[in-house]
């Protein structure tokens, strides 16, 4: 009931500013102590990965691209945070504005690029935090570095980022960093797979403890393209497939005022698209590979929806900005 009451002073904002301000707001509530008063839903722990989750909702990367804000998040309700997407150097992002809302459809279209402060700069915060629960952390490459040398940012990020990760997404289907979505590609896909898995198993010896890989996906893919992904996923043995991030498409939000903006649309015009990959991969992989479904999720109904299609967890971002911190609890309800 707060959060309806505060949503149309945030909306008054710059979409950005207000993501900025709510954060910060988040830190506060959480140093204060105000989020403890917050009520929580008594969750149904997963083992997903070879990990225990305490509950199957999580938070999805870009909401906390740096880590600066583990703790306040956590203190939502959330069985596991995802930070990122961090790159091996700081970079801006794209120019803004490069945000936008669309209401009428419960939707965002971003166009952030790999907005951060670098893979050092986020293994220091997740340092300080001194965050216990389970935390993901999500890495991708440079904007100005050609897809012939991505593998080599990916290895870097997750050489850095390994022992401070329960488990690390490799992303590789935002739309706003050029050309990255080629890497879902079969032979660019094979390459990158391949090196990432025989880093993991050199990080693994060195650090003693095995840290599962998750693949994040695109919803803009044919039937035929998540086959041939979910064969690579097996033939490389991936631990998991994140499903799925933004779509280009907007036949959804046609005529809407910020429809034509450039970038990945997210919330409810992504939900059916989001669900119809997760049923393709779950017919594939026959749970060889588990799949955490995200995308257009405003309700418990939608989270379940996921589990329905073959998702053992579910993750939020766009809806938290509709809904607000009640839908965490209420996708726990639902899935408990």
């Amino acid at each position: 009931m707060l959060y309806s009451l505060l949503r149309p002073a945030l909306f008054s904002l710059d979409p950005e500013d207000a993501h900025g301000f709510t954060l910060a707001s988040l830190d506060f509530a959480h140093r204060t102590g105000l989020l403890a008063l917050l009520p929580r839903a008594t969750g149904k722990p997963v083992h997903v990965m070879g990990i225990d989750f305490p509950n199957p909702v999580g938070l999805a990367a870009g909401l906390d691209k740096d880590g600066a804000h583990i703790n306040a998040l956590a203190a939502l309700g959330f069985g596991f945070i995802e930070i990122g997407t961090v790159t091996p150097r700081p970079q801006p992002g794209n120019p803004q504005p490069r945000l936008f809302r669309l209401p009428a459809a419960e939707a965002i279209i971003n166009r952030m690029g790999f907005n951060n402060h670098g893979v050092d700069n986020l293994v220091r915060n997740v340092e300080a935090s001194g965050f216990s629960g389970v935390l993901g952390i999500n890495i991708g490459k440079n904007k100005d570095t050609p897809n012939a040398q991505a593998v080599d940012d990916y290895l870097t990020c997750l050489d850095k980022v390994y022992a401070h990760a329960r488990y690390v997404t490799v992303n590789i289907s935002s739309p706003n960093t050029q050309n990255l979505r080629d890497l879902q590609k079969d032979d660019a896909l094979d390459a990158l797979l391949s090196a990432i898995k025989l880093r993991q198993s050199d990080l693994a010896q060195q650090h003693g403890k095995y840290v599962p890989i998750a693949l994040k996906i695109a919803p803009d893919l044919d039937d035929a393209q998540v086959a041939a992904i979910a064969a690579l996923l097996m033939m490389h043995r991936i631990d998991a497939v994140i499903a799925t991030n933004t779509t280009i498409a907007r036949d959804a939000v046609a005529g809407l005022p910020n429809a034509e903006e450039a970038g990945g649309l997210s919330g409810a015009p992504v939900r059916a698209g989001s669900t119809r990959v997760i049923r393709e991969l779950a017919r594939h992989l026959q749970s060889e590979v588990p799949i955490i479904g995200v995308g257009g999720i405003l309700s418990g109904a939608d989270a379940q929806e996921k589990i329905a299609a073959g998702a053992s967890l579910v993750q939020l971002y766009t809806g938290l900005i509709y809904r607000g911190p009640a839908l965490v609890r209420e996708c726990v309800q639902q899935l408990a």
